[in-house]
């Protein structure tokens, strides 16, 4: 990577102004090293936030501002940015709210307890730390860059075992090659997590995700948040995009993911251990969110690991093993 500085792209931007961030809560899932995912907008994410993990985010559709740190500025598809822990960020697209959009992003998560026992393990990792530190401030690349990134993460969304690992290491040494990204936040700007963590969102946040196979009721948050139950309902819809019940709902129904992928538990205990009270309510919103049943999603995924043994069988000409 060439030097890394304060490029053109931020110069005379407008400084940012903003409330607290809120805390997103991001799900890797147990067997795997890193998140890539995709989403629309409007979307329950797009809002001002932090989280602990560094994230590489690419605009695919739309146009609109966008926010790192103090910086303010404007981008269009193939916008690609690099964000460090903690460094507060968002994406706001000029669309009709009539009007949205499938797909606006590819995103991809990872912590730096991965990266740094990556590094530990292979040395020529070594040569990402200088992109790590300078992600601190967030990192705008090239367009022609993120045009060769969207092949990488767009292939990524649906890899599977060790080829994942593949694009990831591609897709940093396709960052770690590039030319002059931006330097955006000010040099003076310093992501405060502990400052944010205290704002009254951010309890509960992490409340519900440290309680989540517990009953939650938001009576109970409400207190938690010193709030009244309907001043709380309102204040929780406009942080997070959507109401309590289904904000629970949706990061259970991941965690049940994971379990269901993991196919050590039966559908019966995956429900009881992600923290729904009954078999019946667990159907219904895993259908909801994931638009089949829990024991179809198992069956597909079944389907898709025997399909990657069975294209090892044909390379290499012997069975997988597991």
């Amino acid at each position: 990577m060439q030097t890394i500085g304060a490029a053109a792209a931020r110069m005379h931007a407008p400084r940012a102004t903003h409330s607290q961030p809120d805390l997103e809560l991001v799900a890797v899932p147990r067997d795997e090293s890193f998140k890539v995912w995709s989403h629309g907008y409007p979307y329950r994410t797009v809002r001002w936030h932090f989280h602990p993990e560094y994230e590489i985010h690419l605009i695919t559709a739309t146009t609109g501002k966008y926010f790192v740190g103090d910086f303010i500025g404007s981008f269009a598809p193939g916008n690609l940015v690099m964000i460090g822990p903690n460094l507060p960020h968002n994406w706001v697209s000029s669309v009709p709210h009539d009007e949205p959009v499938d797909e606006r992003c590819l995103v991809l998560q990872f912590d730096a307890d991965f990266i740094a026992r990556a590094i530990e393990a292979f040395p020529e990792f070594r040569r990402v730390e200088p992109l790590l530190d300078a992600s601190r401030w967030g990192l705008l690349f090239t367009p022609e860059t993120g045009a060769a990134a969207e092949p990488i993460l767009r292939e990524m969304l649906g890899a599977q075992g060790m080829r994942r690992v593949t694009l990831f290491i591609d897709l940093l040494d396709l960052l770690v090659q590039s030319v002059e990204p931006a330097a955006l936040a000010s040099e003076a700007y310093r992501a405060d997590p502990a400052r944010y963590a205290g704002t009254r969102i951010n309890h509960v946040l992490a409340f519900i995700g440290k309680n989540l196979s517990q009953e939650l009721r938001e009576t109970e948050l409400a207190e938690l948040a010193g709030q009244s139950v309907s001043a709380f309902s309102r204040y929780f819809r406009r942080h997070t995009g959507v109401s309590f019940v289904r904000y629970v709902n949706q990061l259970r129904i991941n965690l049940a993911c994971q379990l269901l992928m993991s196919g050590e538990l039966n559908i019966t205990d995956i429900c009881y251990q992600v923290g729904f009270n009954n078999l019946s309510n667990f159907n219904r919103q895993f259908l909801l969110l994931k638009e089949m049943s829990p024991s179809r999603w198992r069956s597909y995924q079944r389907l898709n690991a025997a399909s990657a043994a069975s294209k090892s069988e044909a390379v290499y000409g012997v069975p997988a093993i597991g």
